[in-house]
């Protein structure tokens, strides 16, 4: 499938630009980049990605154009579903198309097409143009872009060491077979689904500052489920695994890797899911949490992730479950959390979903801090938003998931840092709890558009008494404000604790946006959290 539609085209009424660099001049700063792990695939390369670039850029000068960009965007998809060990679906889909944005007269312009000839990309170029001067009448501010170095042809591809998309499907099939049937054969055990979603994405930018960049990376998410059916009460159950989306190749699925130990895993499912459809439910009211990492990224993503993204908090995004409460006049004053709070952004974290070598804009990736000591003094960026914050430079945060969607603002992975000067294990944690819950996994969850009121659940609860482990709880949810919870983080884990979590669908726009993000964690102890029954709160 290539490209939803022949012609898509925007302008942008509230994002006008006029080019006035707050640093150096990229054009005095060339940097010849290549960084790779391994090369691109020769099927994008043989692409005419210098051809289209000389015919946009050219046409889009000639048209009135300060400035303008060309981004070729190919995206592979595979998805495999299997119920009960029979293939319930696979789907493969390639979505490929160009854009070009242009900046006319101090204002955006977009256009993007399917078609990659020469005289398409020209057209393309001349249409951006014009649909900047339609729209330049609407302007409400003009924009300063933020400087950045030009990288000279620039390649990079992300770490992995079996691309899944040379792994023949019959094989694929056959190993989600191989595992649905372990989980199958156990006692208690009803019904078992598989899947694996798998994604290779390659970019190509070129703007008229020089910058060339070429990148791929491979994701995927490997995911199992067993469901227990109570008869006598007419209820259920369900236990997934917890191995995280991740920046890996298909030797992170076979456990080829060493990464996730999925034989222990997968034997253990059946006896965690017969604990849970016989524990008794959980009492509400206040209570000392031990919060595993395979639950905790979920919470970091919602209340620091998205409350940090800079367009949000100056209310530039508030349609889609927009805005936040940690407001620019707050940097370097919130009290996000306790001083073990160091949370970090980072889009050259290794395996990383948000992970790039350069973003939708040039810009090449970066780490930087968002709470440091519980206190906010940093935000999200991307080449727009820096200089309204008073930052010389963006920390490259922007994306597109199509080459028919706008790049914008979106998150980097987002993690909470472990204690850096002991290696405190989850277990010691937990022996700091004379009567409280471990929570173990992600499950539903709920959060306010300002990212401050929420509630999480879980995979697995476990209740604590006098420092050990007594048996799971059922119907659990913990409830908080953003900073009562972080404010309430006693202790953080060590390194050994610290696991990086994720997810694929990061919604964001409007038209809607995807983008996977991963989000790294220890394990924490957090004191005196409200407790919900969710059986009690649906009656």
């Amino acid at each position: 499938m290539h490209g939803v539609s022949h012609w898509v085209a925007a302008g942008f009424a509230t994002s006008t630009a006029t080019i006035r660099w707050t640093g150096a001049c990229p054009a005095d700063s060339v940097v010849p980049v290549s960084i790779t792990t391994s090369a691109v695939d020769d099927q994008f390369r043989a692409l005419p990605l210098a051809a289209l670039t000389d015919a946009a850029l050219a046409a889009a000068r000639a048209a009135g154009a300060e400035y303008a960009d060309l981004r070729v965007h190919r995206l592979v998809t595979q998805s495999i579903r299997l119920r009960d060990g029979r293939v319930e679906s696979i789907d493969n889909t390639v979505d490929l198309g160009f854009a070009v944005r242009v900046i006319v007269d101090g204002t955006w312009g977009f256009a993007s097409h399917c078609e990659l000839t020469t005289d398409t990309a020209a057209a393309v170029a001349r249409r951006a143009v014009t649909v900047a001067g339609t729209v330049r009448a609407l302007n409400r501010e003009r924009v300063e872009l933020a400087a950045e170095s030009v990288y000279a042809d620039a390649t990079w591809v992300s770490s992995y060491d079996l691309d899944p998309f040379a792994v023949p499907t019959p094989e694929k099939v056959a190993l989600l077979q191989d595992y649905s049937h372990r989980l199958a054969s156990a006692t208690g055990v009803d019904h078992v689904t598989a899947s694996v979603l798998q994604v290779k994405e390659q970019t190509y930018y070129a703007d008229t500052f020089g910058t060339r960049t070429t990148q791929q990376r491979v994701r995927l998410h490997p995911e199992l489920e067993a469901i227990a059916i109570d008869a006598a009460g007419g209820g259920f159950e369900s236990m997934r695994t917890l191995a995280a989306p991740a920046g890996r190749g298909w030797e992170y699925v076979t456990g080829a890797d060493g990464v996730w130990d999925w034989d222990a895993e997968l034997a253990r499912i059946p006896e965690w899911l017969a604990e849970k459809l016989a524990a008794p439910s959980v009492t509400p009211g206040p209570t000392d949490l031990v919060i595993d990492p395979t639950n905790l990224w979920l919470t970091i993503h919602e209340s620091i992730g998205h409350a940090t993204e800079y367009d949000r908090a100056i209310g530039y995004e508030s349609a889609y479950a927009g805005t936040s409460f940690a407001t620019p006049d707050q940097l370097g004053t919130l009290r996000y959390g306790t001083p073990v709070m160091h949370v970090t952004a980072d889009r050259t974290q290794e395996y990383g979903l948000a992970t790039v070598g350069y973003d939708d804009e040039g810009v090449a990736g970066q780490r930087w801090d968002l709470v440091r000591a519980g206190t906010l003094v940093g935000y999200q960026l991307d080449r727009v938003f820096a200089p309204r914050l008073g930052v010389e430079r963006s920390n490259g945060c922007s994306y597109a998931d199509s080459a028919h969607h706008v790049p914008i603002q979106r998150m980097a992975n987002v993690s909470l840092q472990p204690d850096p000067d002991r290696d405190t294990g989850t277990a010691e944690l937990i022996s700091r709890v004379d009567d409280g819950i471990y929570v173990v996994g992600d499950r539903s969850w709920s959060i306010d558009m300002q990212r401050y009121n929420f509630q999480f659940t879980g995979q697995r609860f476990y209740r604590i008494r006098n420092g050990e482990l007594s048996g799971q709880l059922r119907d659990v949810a913990y409830q908080a404000t953003t900073t009562d919870f972080w404010g309430a983080m006693e202790a953080v884990g060590g390194p050994s604790t610290w696991v990086l979590g994720g997810a694929f669908n990061c919604g964001k726009a409007q038209p809607g946006q995807t983008a996977a993000v991963s989000h790294g964690c220890p394990s924490v102890l957090v004191r005196g959290i409200n407790i919900l029954n969710t059986r009690q709160e649906a009656q």
